[in-house]
C-alpha cells in the first residue's frame, strides 16, 4: 500500500522539501498552503520526484478550510498515515513594544494550526490503529528568547500539545512526534541577521535530519547536536537569574529605518 501523506505549510522551505523527500518515496503527498502559484510548483516537484500530489490551497488557521481539506483527502484517499505539521509563522517582538495582535497571529498558525489538523486526523488514525504525527517546534520553545516572545510561547505550546497527546495515544498506533529544529534555511531564517544564526543547516540537510527521526518514532527529534545541547541542556536548566544576565545580552539592536 502506497503512504498517504500531508505537509502542511509546503509552499517553501522545510515544508516544500518535506514534500520532495516524502515523495521520492513513491508515496502520496498532500501539500497545503496559502499561495496557490508557489503549492502550484510544489505540486509539480512533487510529482516530478515520483510521489503523487494533492494541492490543498488554503490556511491552516481556518479549522472550516481544515476541515475541509481533510475532507478532500479522505475522497481522494480513505485518509492519511503520516502528517507533517509544519506550517509556521514568526517575528521580532520585543516587549517594550509589545502587541498582543502579534501573540494572537503568531498562535493562530503555529499553535492552533496543529490542533486543527490534530482535529481532523486523529479520530480516523486512531480507528485505522496506526499513523504518525509530526508537529515542526523549533528549539526556541525551550525558553524565552529575547525579542522572540510570541514565537517562543507558541512553540512551548506546541511542545506541551503534543506530549499531552503523545501520553494519550500511547497503545493506539500512532507515533506522536515533536521536532525542535535550530536554525535550517527557509523563508524565515531569510529574515534574520547575518551571524545571529549558529549551525546554520541547508534545508536539504535539516529536512532529512527531521524524517529520520520521524521515521524512527522518537518523541522529540532536535538537532543540530550543538544547538541542542546548548539549548536544552544548559540554558533550559540555568536558573532564572543567570539566563536573564544572559539572555539580556542577546538582544538584537533596532534596525534604522529603511529608505
Amino acid at each position: 500500500m502506497t503512504m498517504r501523506a500531508l505537509v502542511t505549510g509546503a509552499t517553501s522551505g522545510l515544508g516544500r522539501e518535506t514534500a520532495v523527500q516524502l515523495a521520492k518515496r513513491g508515496w502520496r503527498v498532500a501539500v497545503s498552503g496559502r499561495r496557490a502559484d508557489k503549492l502550484k510548483e510544489v505540486a509539480d516537484a512533487v510529482k516530478a520526484a515520483g510521489g503523487t500530489p494533492l494541492e490543498l490551497v488554503g490556511s491552516v488557521s481556518d479549522p472550516k478550510e481544515v476541515a475541509a481539506h481533510y475532507n478532500k483527502i479522505k475522497e481522494a484517499w480513505g485518509g492519511l498515515d503520516y502528517a507533517v505539521m509544519n506550517a509556521g509563522v514568526g517575528d521580532r517582538n520585543d516587549a517594550k513594544e509589545f502587541k498582543a495582535s502579534s501573540v494572537v497571529w503568531t498562535f493562530e498558525t503555529n499553535v492552533f494550526g496543529v490542533a486543527y489538523w490534530l482535529e481532523a486526523v486523529l479520530p480516523d488514525m486512531v480507528k485505522q490503529g496506526s499513523g504518525t504525527v509530526a508537529a515542526v517546534s523549533s528549539l526556541a520553545g525551550f525558553r524565552g528568547l529575547p525579542q522572540s516572545g510570541s514565537y517562543s510561547a507558541s512553540k512551548a505550546a506546541v511542545n506541551a500539545l503534543m506530549e499531552s497527546a503523545r501520553v494519550d495515544l500511547r497503545d493506539t498506533g500512532i507515533n506522536v512526534v515533536t521536532v525542535c529544529p535550530g536554525f535550517v534555511k527557509s523563508e524565515l531564517t531569510g529574515r534574520n541577521e547575518a551571524g545571529t544564526m549558529p549551525f546554520l543547516l541547508e534545508t536539504e540537510d535539516g529536512v532529512a535530519r527531521m524524517l529520520k527521526g520521524i521515521d524512527a518514532g522518537k518523541r522529540v527529534v532536535h538537532f543540530p547536536w550543538q544547538l541542542s545541547l546548548t539549548v536544552i541542556y544548559i540554558l533550559h536548566n540555568l536558573p532564572g537569574f543567570l539566563y536573564d544576565r544572559l539572555a539580556s545580552r542577546l538582544r538584537r539592536p533596532k534596525r534604522p529605518p529603511t529608505t
